[in-house]
């Protein structure tokens, strides 16, 4: 029998026995490994494909291993389909770019913790930094990791990735949070695009927050933009003509401070504004007057119809509802049946009862003698003097 006495030197006298003799690679390269001489354990390891003991010998290495050994090791994990001890290896190695790819392409989830693993150390060059950073942001987006990926964005120094990752997430809270501290004109403008898209009508913080961040980013052809769509939300939502012709104003001082490439695309919008303002203003003008001059203010409504391009300001329905209701209040249900008629004829795919309130349609139909559904469309729509429930903010900023 071979002689085992206590100590390194016998142990390794035994693992060279089994060595040469080729009877027990197992325990030949147990007995290098616990004989410290680590590097000749992996060597035979790898010559004679012990992967158990590969294992075994791997799980116990650190960072005073050579780093050329650890990525023979990760090499040959990753030929057998053992990615994460591959990647564990590599991170040992300080390989940490190669770690990545091997993440990216065998989808390993980077976790907090793993993405802290992969990190860079404080003292590496501020270059490299910035690359190791980046592609753990983008590896981190790719599996859908947004938060994190946000994180390392940010430390690479780059916020309008970081925003873009932030974005994704549909983190509202955080996003408002990122642009205002982020101080970017650019990262203002793509919270001020993200929150457009949610339910800003009944949100008046977020309201708040697109025209402050346009504001902020200069974005004033967008902060236009914005104003308009307030003013079509007041019209088609609200019948408020008083708060549509505020946001117009507002969306028209935007539009002539903007400094646009296209001059010409300006000018021609500036005048479109200009114009609905005009029609607006008529309107809001008549029903201003029809407590001092009600005729006065009917004949305003009939001249405004006239207009050829009266709905791109003012929808032509809500004048009739206007003058329709009028009539019927003061018992001249004759001229409001007629006015029902052109609504009718100038709008025939619209239901009436979204303009003329329930009961005064079947007040009008009861008093001309009609006894079938001639003001067809007059159920299931709110009138426009119903109450609403929903509720804005008094002020738009304007």
């Amino acid at each position: 029998e071979w002689p085992l006495r206590p100590g390194e030197d016998d142990m390794t006298i035994c693992a060279h026995y089994y060595e040469e003799t080729g009877s027990n690679w197992d325990k030949a390269i147990m007995l290098y490994h616990k004989a410290g001489q680590v590097g000749k354990a992996l060597e035979l390891a790898f010559e004679h494909q012990q992967f158990t003991a590969l294992q075994h010998i791997t799980s116990n290495l650190d960072d005073s291993v050579e780093p050329e050994t650890l990525h023979t090791c990760a090499q040959f994990f990753l030929e057998h389909q053992q990615y994460s001890k591959a990647v564990d290896l590599l991170l040992l190695a300080k390989k940490y770019l190669e770690a990545l790819d091997i993440c990216i392409d065998k989808h390993i989830s980077i976790t907090e913790d793993l993405a802290e693993q992969i990190s860079p150390d404080k003292d590496a060059e501020p270059e490299y930094k910035k690359v190791l950073f980046e592609r753990i942001g983008e590896c981190c987006m790719l599996q859908g990791a947004y938060h994190l990926a946000t994180k390392k964005f940010t430390q690479a120094g780059n916020r309008v990735k970081a925003m873009r990752a932030l974005l994704k997430s549909g983190d509202t809270e955080k996003i408002i949070f990122f642009a205002g501290v982020s101080r970017q004109k650019e990262i203002y403008v793509m919270a001020a695009n993200y929150l457009q898209r949610l339910d800003w009508r009944k949100d008046p913080e977020i309201m708040k927050n697109i025209i402050t961040f346009y504001t902020k980013g200069k974005a004033l052809e967008s902060l236009s933009g914005f104003y308009d769509a307030c003013a079509q939300v007041e019209i088609d939502e609200y019948q408020n003509y008083e708060k549509a012709l505020g946001a117009l104003s507002e969306a028209l001082k935007c539009m002539n401070k903007a400094k646009m490439q296209d001059v010409s695309t300006q000018e021609a919008k500036i005048n479109f504004l200009k114009r609905r303002i005009s029609l607006l203003k008529k309107f809001v003008q008549a029903r201003r007057s029809y407590e001092e001059d009600t005729e006065e203010a009917m004949r305003q409504c009939m001249v405004l119809l006239e207009e050829t391009d009266l709905d791109t300001g003012v929808r032509s329905g809500d004048i009739y509802g206007f003058m329709i209701e009028h009539y019927a209040s003061t018992a001249d249900f004759q001229k409001a049946y007629h006015l029902v008629q052109e609504l009718k004829q100038r709008l025939p795919n619209a239901s009436l009862a979204y303009y003329v309130n329930n009961t005064v349609l079947e007040q009008i139909k009861r008093n001309v003698g009609l006894d079938e559904p001639a003001l067809d469309g007059a159920a299931d729509t709110p009138g426009i003097d119903e109450e609403i429930e929903e509720d804005i903010p008094e002020d738009f900023g304007f």
